[in-house]
């Protein structure tokens, strides 16, 4: 009987070996699991429906449903092309410009896999948080050729783009690629999202030449309550675009949080009262459009500074990417159709250089890493090195676009036809309209 239990023991032993072994070795947390859960959510949230409620509500009636296709056609192409290759490359690897093969078809992840960017979250969430930013920088690219651009060609754009400019860049930045070594900060993408969505954007406007009637008739926004429920839902969401890129609960997640918020709020009111100044009247677009500014222009700053910075950061991009979207853009003259680059672009450049004025060591050392400080707290080589990778993120996504364009235009053409474009695009390429 003694022999029996003892052999009966020892099975029981053998059996929960394995789980004694994992519990030991553990990493994974489950509160920062289920932050993250949330966060990936909320960014997926911010492409579908808030981007495309947003945009769609700022063209015209004849081009909602396109608009919003684009949207949807966005998410589905670059989260499989994700799966396939896009996150081994990125975020996989120690080169100093690319990542490596090892994770293809997300092969590799395990249960328990953690990756070395987020040690308390299972691999897979870490590697569909990332995901979700990748969908909503090909995503915003599109606003810039609303109204002209085949959807056969955005969608080629999408799978070209995806591999030669944002996994590149992402792989530099925030996958151990070599602006992390020289020390670029970007907390949440003002690089990698933000300056690569606008400054796509302008040369993909540039090479497809203005809407036709652009300057002489009127193209006015088609409902600007869903631009105001996209706007809605962009700017919750931006709490986990900003917020979950702590990549775990903690205090340093509710500051970036508190960041964002503020820099909304200032770049509405200074976009707005700039507007009321020069037009006579505050426009409710014009109220979003600031918002969105500050939104954007605080990401790559908000885990390393303070909660007020986050408001004078708002309030300069408020101001500054009002006169880049109207000034600038009439005197140059493109046609940038929902000023992808006078915002986002302009916004990503603004808040990359001003995470190295503001950086405030206190604030990045709150997760135990090492603090960051700016030029304000003496470190002038920071605002160096932040400039640095402005330029070149800037100069590889100019390169990379045009050579995904003439790709696409070699295969299936950029523009509509002018009969199409005057017909509307929800007909002429869908077959469908808002209104029957």
């Amino acid at each position: 009987m003694k022999r029996f239990l003892s052999v009966a023991g020892l099975a029981a032993l053998a059996c929960l070996a394995p789980v004694a072994a994992f519990a030991a070795d553990a990493r994974i947390d489950a509160a920062d699991t289920a932050f993250m859960t949330f966060s990936t959510a909320l960014v997926l949230l911010m492409t579908l429906p808030g981007l495309a409620l947003f945009y769609a509500g700022m063209v015209r009636k004849k081009n909602v449903l396109a608009t919003m296709a684009q949207s949807l056609a966005a998410t589905a192409i670059v989260s499989l092309l994700w799966l396939v290759l896009g996150y081994s490359l990125a975020f996989r690897g120690n080169g100093a410009l690319i990542g490596d093969w090892s994770a293809v078809l997300l092969a590799d992840i395990g249960l328990q896999s953690v990756s070395g960017f987020a040690k308390t979250i299972p691999e897979m969430l870490y590697c569909a948080y990332e995901m979700t930013f990748a969908v909503i920088t090909c995503a915003l690219i599109g606003g810039a050729t609303a109204d002209r651009l085949k959807f056969s060609a955005f969608c080629l754009f999408c799978v070209l783009w995806l591999f030669i400019v944002y996994v590149p860049s992402a792989h530099w930045v925030s996958g151990g690629g070599f602006l992390a070594d020289w020390g670029l900060i970007d907390f949440a993408g003002g690089t990698v999202v933000h300056i690569n969505a606008g400054v796509a954007g302008l040369v993909a406007a540039l090479t497809l030449g203005m809407r036709t009637g652009y300057g002489r008739e009127n193209l006015a926004p088609f409902d600007l309550s869903m631009a105001f429920v996209g706007l809605g839902l962009l700017w919750v969401g931006w709490f986990g675009f900003n917020g979950g890129s702590a990549l775990g609960v903690g205090s340093r997640a509710v500051y970036a949080i508190a960041a964002t918020h503020f820099s909304a709020c200032a770049g509405a009111l200074v976009w707005s009262g700039l507007e009321w100044l020069h037009r006579g009247k505050p426009s409710l677009l014009g109220l979003i459009s600031g918002a969105v500014a500050g939104l954007g222009t605080i990401t790559p700053a908000s885990g390393f500074v303070l909660p007020w910075h986050g408001a004078v950061i708002g309030a300069l991009a408020g101001g500054i990417c009002f006169w880049t979207s109207t000034e600038l853009k009439a005197r140059l003259g493109y046609d940038d159709t929902l000023d992808v680059f006078g915002v986002h672009g302009v916004g990503g450049v603004l808040g990359t250089l001003l995470a190295g004025v503001f950086a405030t060591a206190a604030i990045s050392a709150a997760d135990g890493q090492p603090g960051v400080s700016g030029l304000i707290e003496g470190n002038a080589h920071q605002l160096a090195v932040q400039a640095a990778g402005v330029v070149i993120v800037a100069v590889w996504c100019v390169v990379g676009t045009l050579v995904s364009l003439k790709i696409v235009d070699a295969v299936v053409g950029l523009r509509v036809a002018p009969d199409d474009e005057r017909l509307g695009l929800d007909l002429a390429l869908h077959g469908e309209s808002l209104h029957p």
